[in-house]
């Protein structure tokens, strides 16, 4: 039997601050009927508007979610006041899942297994083809080179336009910039070179701080260095040129990642972020490694109304095989196989002290410059603030073992109120701007979210 997850854990997993609301509202006992868990399995019928109740089940080992009512939202609230009732040791225990759910659960794993044995078939063929020297055939070839081709010009044209910048120049950046970052951006996709395209449409971010002309230098610095590296390529380490390719914008087909040596660890759920841009969801999934101490990051993308990949609970351990994406400092990993079902993390996991990060995040650029997020894991860290400003310090409270959080996150009131001013363990994701806070963990182990 799984072991209950907090409140806090399930209602992470909503799409939203309605579908909570809504959550807590279907969540008493008295709403629902013929309710249990078993196995792997948790179900139960929630009485609704209509003469039939809504019938809800969870796939604990995922998680994965059913219900018969027509909400589009995923996981839509029964299935989450479902999962507060159970967390709460409102279910029952049974024997065995009722028929409906077991049968919901075969399909399950019919599905599961035919698509096992799809990419299975399709490793292989990428296998077979890199045997051959091929690529995919002679239209794949054509299609490649052309790619290729764009790429260059419009690196080219990136070049070019970067030596302008710097030979007249970027006193009046801010009243002419902006519509030159549009400009180029648009060229950019064109080539077939989104990575770049994206990059420039975030400049103006830089106009924010006081020191806005060293940052605009050092952005313009990391774009030329990646458009050389990218011209380059060919006398680069293979790792290395993996990086640059995907920074330009080349993807890999997820079968092509899970051709790739596994690594198999107990993965701690360390800290979750959803982000809305251009109208596409995007949901990053911090991991860790409890032996190899790897960390990994778990991406799942959605367009607006659509519910995001919420397999990977917070706070919960799961004993797993990773596929990490080729590069220098590999992060991104797909999950290519659980080995038993999600369980709760009775301790908070293992990272380092605040003096060790200038170190780990140099290692980190040192194999990929063009790093913009990394997770670390703070153990005996203390909330301070100094000069109107929050950072986490050792708790001998040194000025040189402290590193700033984001000022965009403002007062972490949060994680002074779980921390007390005692030393406590910090999920964050690191950024040039600072630390952002993931997680935590209270006195009794107990994940909290921040």
């Amino acid at each position: 039997m799984i072991e209950r997850w907090s409140r806090d854990q399930v209602l992470a997993l909503a799409p939203d601050a309605s579908s909570q609301k809504a959550a807590a509202g279907v969540s008493a006992p008295a709403k629902w009927s013929r309710a249990g868990v078993a196995r792997d399995a948790l179900w139960g019928e929630c009485k609704g508007s209509g003469a039939k109740p809504y019938r809800a089940c969870v796939d604990l080992r995922e998680p994965a979610y059913r219900c018969s009512c027509p909400s589009r939202k995923f996981p839509c609230k029964h299935a989450l006041g479902l999962l507060l009732l159970w967390s709460a040791d409102g279910v029952p225990a049974a024997e065995e899942p009722v028929d409906w759910v077991e049968e919901w659960l075969d399909q399950r794993r019919e599905r599961a297994a035919k698509q096992t044995a799809k990419v299975a078939e399709k490793i292989a063929a990428i296998a077979a083809d890199e045997a051959a020297g091929g690529s995919g055939g002679s239209g794949d070839d054509r299609r490649a080179r052309q790619r290729e081709e764009r790429v260059d010009a419009g690196l080219a044209d990136l070049e070019r336009w970067l030596g302008d910048q710097i030979a007249h120049g970027i006193a009046g950046a801010r009243q002419t910039a902006p519509t030159d970052w549009a400009d180029l951006s648009k060229r950019l996709v064109d080539a077939q070179v989104p990575g770049v395209a994206s990059v420039m449409t975030e400049l103006s971010r830089v106009f924010r701080h006081e020191d806005w002309p060293a940052r605009l230098l050092s952005e313009y610095a990391l774009v030329h260095l990646l458009a050389v590296a990218h011209r380059r390529s060919p006398e680069l380490p293979r790792d290395l040129r993996e990086t640059v390719r995907s920074r330009v914008g080349f993807t890999t087909p997820k079968e092509n990642v899970l051709a790739q040596p596994p690594v198999r660890d107990h993965w701690q759920v360390i800290g979750s972020r959803d982000e809305d841009r251009d109208r596409l969801l995007s949901r990053r999934v911090w991991l860790l490694g409890r032996a190899t101490g790897r960390a990994a990051l778990v991406l799942s993308f959605a367009p607006v109304g659509q519910p995001l990949d919420s397999s990977l609970v917070l706070g919960t351990t799961i004993d797993a095989s990773l596929c990490f994406y080729p590069g220098s400092a590999p992060l991104r990993a797909l999950v290519a196989e659980r080995h038993s079902a999600a369980a709760s993390s009775a301790t908070p996991p293992h990272g380092v002290r605040a003096g060790k990060v200038p170190q780990l995040i140099a290692d980190v650029l040192s194999r990929d410059p063009w790093t913009e997020s990394w997770p670390i894991v703070l153990n005996d860290v203390v909330p301070a603030q100094a000069d109107s400003a929050w950072h986490l310090a050792d708790h001998d409270q040194k000025e040189e073992n402290a590193v700033p959080l984001l000022p965009s996150t403002g007062t972490p009131w949060q994680l002074a109120a779980v921390s007390g001013g005692h030393p406590v363990t910090v999920a964050t994701e690191w950024t040039p701007d600072g630390l952002r806070p993931l997680t935590t963990w209270d006195e009794q182990g107990r994940v909290v979210i921040l």
